[in-house]
């Protein structure tokens, strides 16, 4: 159970690693996944995500959400236009391997993360 906000940040941070690594997670990072996911959603439910569903945009948003700026000062330099980061938010616009590297770099997680 998680007690309080410090708590929150620190599995916050495990979980954003782990959701990094995509689907070379090992199967005990992927129980872990699941352990703190579920921690999460039950200490504020808006931060839960599916553990088995994650999207590429799914995944992109949860990680602009916890980086505390705005997604098109963080994806402008990746994708041009204020559309094609829209795009790319709501899953319309496909992420390529060049985007995902920077997208990688930016938000510090392998980008095998963006292009599934």
């Amino acid at each position: 159970m998680i007690e309080d906000d410090k708590q929150f940040d620190g599995i916050m941070k495990r979980l954003s690693y782990l959701i990094g690594k995509g689907r070379s997670r090992t199967p005990d990072e992927t129980k872990l996944y699941k352990l703190l996911d579920l921690r999460i959603e039950d200490y504020n439910p808006k931060y839960g995500m599916p553990p088995d569903s994650v999207t590429r945009d799914e995944a992109l948003q949860f990680l602009l959400d916890h980086s505390e700026k705005p997604a098109n000062e963080l994806l402008a330099p990746v994708f041009g236009q204020r559309r094609h980061v829209h795009e790319a938010l709501t899953g319309k616009r496909p992420i390529s391997a060049a985007p995902a590297r920077k997208l990688g770099q930016i938000l510090r997680v392998k980008s095998g993360l963006f292009v599934r």
